[in-house]
């Protein structure tokens, strides 16, 4: 349910309205705009009639939110969600997601390999126009047998990338028992196989680090959102949505980008929306046709996966770009950005 409160009602009153709220077990979800202050109530709602909420002097008006989720819906947060990745570090430049005015580029390869790979990649990604470096230190992989990542070295080699650059860092976390691991990591990413894994979601809204979650590999835009909501219901409202292509009767790419996905989210949510085009389709050449399409329809960041000798790459090597081309691909994205007054 949602609470539209009077243009400059008296605070005290605001105050006390918003305590008898709670008293009676709800959580309140406050959503400060311009022009208007919305109230969001969380927990059972079914028993209040939003008619009752009317006969208080600060109220303008109540009505039910229908959809499953409250506080990733638009209608509890009208306004837009900036995330601010790495903010508050000496010698490391943040980057805001979902300002409007940007569309940051995250980058960096599928996996960290060793130390001169990263910081190659890393040097590399930074001096075309990335703004958060990318790499796994722990893979997902669908064979027992691929390689797994190298773990908290991994961890470490992202460090030393980061101190050298100034780049923020992002990576994947796969498990709680790993989170105390992550300290340093600026941008937590929970990949498409983790994306329902609840237990781990509520550690991450106690966590309070930014967290970029990925659509599940067959999962709809309504299980996107709950996920979020179970990071958010828990404390943590820094929360990046990202579409990452899902799986569909045709096997021609390696997934299928839902790039419809980017409109719908912004229209019901006010959290940002990513696109990652590496893992969509899973083939180098389309990679920039695909970033292209997602700037155009309104992306507010792109994951993109660049190694330096991708032919010699342990993890995804035919969906990684050379520097080269990643530099090409950036120049190109600032030209299809500016056409909406926003730059790379």
């Amino acid at each position: 349910m949602i609470i539209v409160l009077k243009h400059g009602a008296n605070e005290d009153a605001v105050s006390g309205f918003l305590e008898d709220i709670k008293q009676k077990g709800f959580g309140v979800h406050i959503s400060k705009g311009i022009d208007k202050t919305i109230v969001g109530l969380l927990g059972d709602t079914s028993k209040i009639d939003p008619e009752d909420l009317l006969a208080s002097d600060v109220v303008e008006s109540a009505e039910r939110v229908s959809a499953p989720y409250k506080m990733a819906s638009r209608s509890f947060h009208p306004e837009n969600t900036v995330v601010v990745v790495g903010g508050g570090q000496a010698g490391v430049v943040p980057c805001s997601i979902g300002d409007g005015k940007t569309v940051p580029l995250i980058a960096g390869p599928c996996s960290v390999e060793n130390e001169t790979q990263i910081l190659d990649a890393a040097r590399a990604v930074k001096a075309a126009g990335a703004r958060i470096l990318r790499g796994g230190a722990y893979k997902p992989r669908t064979s027992p047998y691929s390689f797994q990542g190298l773990g908290v070295k991994g961890l470490e080699l992202l460090g030393m990338a980061k101190k050298e650059t100034g780049l923020p860092i992002c990576t994947e976390l796969m498990a709680i028992s790993e989170l105390h691991h992550f300290d340093n990591v600026d941008l937590i990413q929970i990949g498409a196989r983790n994306f329902q894994n609840f237990d781990l979601l509520k550690e991450l809204g106690k966590a309070k680090k930014p967290v970029l979650l990925k659509r599940g590999l067959s999962g709809t835009i309504n299980e996107l959102l709950m996920s979020a909501e179970y990071i958010m219901a828990n404390g943590n409202e820094n929360v990046i949505l990202c579409e990452r292509g899902i799986r569909t009767y045709d096997g021609y790419t390696r997934n299928c980008l839902d790039l419809s996905a980017v409109p719908y989210l912004h229209k019901v949510s006010h959290l940002p929306v990513v696109i990652d085009p590496s893992h969509a389709c899973g083939i180098r050449w389309m990679v920039p046709i695909l970033s292209q399409a997602a700037v155009a329809a309104g992306a507010d960041a792109l994951e993109i996966e660049v190694h330096c000798h991708p032919e010699k790459a342990m993890s995804d090597a035919a969906q990684q770009l050379t520097p080269q081309q990643f530099t090409e691909l950036a120049d190109k994205l600032n030209r299809y950005a500016a056409v909406e007054g926003k730059t790379i």
